[in-house]
């Protein structure tokens, strides 16, 4: 099934509750992100936040990439 909206998946298929806390926003190089806090004290980018579609096209703000 294809789903054409601009709704984040969350939106759509909502997390159950215990993984909305490990889930932070995040300031990183200036842009806001949601980020997943792992264990090792890095986080995980999981959404950028931003109205520049340039952000987008920017690595080092890509999904599943460890930030400190």
């Amino acid at each position: 099934m294809i789903l054409y909206t601009p709704l984040a998946q969350n939106d759509i298929f909502p997390m159950d509750l215990s993984e909305y806390d490990k889930i932070a926003s995040v300031t990183y190089n200036g842009r806001t992100i949601h980020a997943e806090r792992l264990q090792d004290g890095t986080y995980q980018i999981q959404q950028l936040l931003s109205s520049d579609p340039q952000d987008f096209l920017n690595t080092d703000f890509s999904p599943g990439r460890i930030i400190n």
